[in-house]
C-alpha cells in the first residue's frame, strides 16, 4: 500500500513536471498595429501569424490586435514591448523618433529612386546596422526585426492647385508630424509646416487650417480626403513610407534556436507582403481619387531635380541635428549607392 502510495505520487510529480515542460513550449506573441484591418500592416501581420503558427507545429500562437487595444502612442506601445506587456509592434519613423531619432533617416526626401532600391536597402545590412544601436538604446530590451512599407511613398497633395516644382508649394500650409525633420523638409520647399495630429486631419483640411499634407494614396483615399477637399496630387515621391516592426527582446531570448528562426523567417515573409500590399492597392486607390475629381501630376526630370535641389540643406540639418544622424547617414547612403549599382546592373544585364 506504502509503496502504491509512492508509486503515484512520483507519478504525479513527474506528470506535473512534464506538463509544465509542455507550457514552456507553448508560446504566445501578442502583436499590435496602431492601424486597421484595411491596411499594409494588418496584411502583414495576417501573413506573419500563418507562416509562424504553421512552420512552429503550433508551438508558437499570435495574437493580432489593431488599433490602440494595446496602447495608443508609439511612446506607449514601445514601453509596452520594453516591459513585456506587448511582444510585437509596427511604428513609422516619427512614432518611435523620441527615443530613435536616427530612424528618420528613412524619411530624407529624395534618396531612394525607386521600390526595387529601397527594397534591396531594407533587406541587407543596413536594417542589422539600425537594430544593433537600437537594441543599445534600448538597454537590450526592443529588437528592431525588419522594415516593410506602410504605404507607398510619400506624395505632396493640396487643396488649392497643381504643383509642378517648389515654388508651387510656396505660402501652402502643409500638415506634418511632430518631428523635426517633416518641418524641416517643408521650410526647404517655401512651405508652412502645421503640426496636425492625424485623426484632425480630415476636418483640418476641410476648414483650411493645412491646405495640404505628404501622404501615400492609399492612406489619402482610405480617409476619405477628396470629402474634404483634397484635389491636387503630386507624384514627387519624397520618402519611402517605412514601417519599423519591433519585438522584445526579452521575449526572443525565451525562444529556443528553431523557433527563433521561424520567428525571423515570419519576419522576412511579413516584410515581402507589406512591399507588395500597397503597390496592389494603390491601383484601386489612384483611380478612386481619379473618380472624385482629383488630379494628379508626375514631375519630368527637370522639376524633378528643383525638388531635390530646394531639399538638400535638410541632409546638412538631419547630420548636424539627429542624434547619431552623421554615421546614420553615412550608413545609409552607402546602402542606397550599392543597392542602385546593383539594380542598375541588373538592368544592364537583362536589357543585352
Amino acid at each position: 500500500m506504502i509503496r502504491t502510495t509512492m508509486t503515484a505520487m512520483m507519478l504525479a510529480a513527474l506528470l506535473a513536471g512534464t506538463a509544465g515542460l509542455a507550457s514552456a513550449q507553448d508560446i504566445t506573441l501578442r502583436a499590435t498595429a496602431n492601424s486597421n484591418e484595411n491596411d499594409e500592416d494588418y496584411d502583414g501581420l495576417v501573413v506573419f501569424k500563418n507562416y509562424v503558427e504553421n512552420a512552429s507545429n503550433g508551438s508558437i500562437a499570435v495574437e493580432i490586435f489593431m488599433g490602440t487595444q494595446l496602447c495608443a502612442t508609439g511612446e506607449e506601445c514601445l514601453a509596452g514591448l520594453a516591459d513585456g506587456a506587448i511582444d510585437i509592434y509596427q511604428s513609422t519613423s516619427g512614432g518611435a523618433a523620441g527615443i530613435f531619432p536616427y530612424l528618420q533617416v528613412l524619411d530624407l526626401p529624395y534618396q531612394m529612386s525607386d521600390d526595387r532600391v529601397a527594397e534591396q536597402v531594407l533587406t541587407g545590412d543596413f536594417t542589422r546596422f539600425l537594430r544593433e544601436k537600437a537594441l543599445a538604446d534600448s538597454d537590450d530590451t526592443i529588437r528592431l526585426m525588419t522594415i516593410g512599407n506602410t504605404g507607398g511613398w510619400r506624395n505632396f497633395a493640396n487643396t488649392k492647385r497643381r504643383v509642378t516644382t517648389p515654388a508651387d508649394l510656396k505660402g501652402l500650409k502643409l500638415r506634418t508630424v511632430p518631428a523635426d525633420l517633416p518641418q524641416e523638409l517643408t521650410r526647404s520647399l517655401g512651405a508652412s509646416p502645421t503640426p496636425i495630429p492625424w485623426p484632425e486631419l480630415f476636418t483640418s483640411l476641410q476648414t483650411g487650417v493645412v491646405e495640404g499634407t505628404a501622404n501615400g494614396i492609399t492612406d489619402i483615399m482610405s480617409m476619405k480626403f477628396p470629402d474634404a477637399g483634397l484635389k491636387y496630387l503630386t507624384l514627387d515621391q519624397h520618402s519611402y513610407v517605412a514601417a519599423f516592426w519591433w519585438l522584445s527582446n526579452a521575449r526572443f531570448q525565451e525562444l529556443d534556436d528553431a523557433q527563433k528562426k521561424v520567428v525571423l523567417d515570419g519576419f522576412a515573409a511579413l516584410q515581402q507582403a507589406t512591399f507588395a500590399s500597397p503597390k496592389r492597392k494603390e491601383i484601386q486607390a489612384y483611380a478612386d481619387f481619379r473618380a472624385a475629381g482629383g488630379d494628379i501630376y508626375v514631375p519630368t526630370a527637370d522639376e524633378k531635380a528643383q525638388f531635390e535641389a530646394a531639399a538638400e540643406p535638410v541632409m546638412d540639418w538631419f547630420a548636424s541635428n539627429v542624434r547619431d544622424g552623421a554615421e546614420t547617414l553615412e550608413v545609409f547612403n552607402k546602402a542606397v549607392a550599392d543597392a542602385q549599382a546593383a539594380i542598375d546592373a541588373e538592368r544592364e544585364a537583362d536589357l543585352q
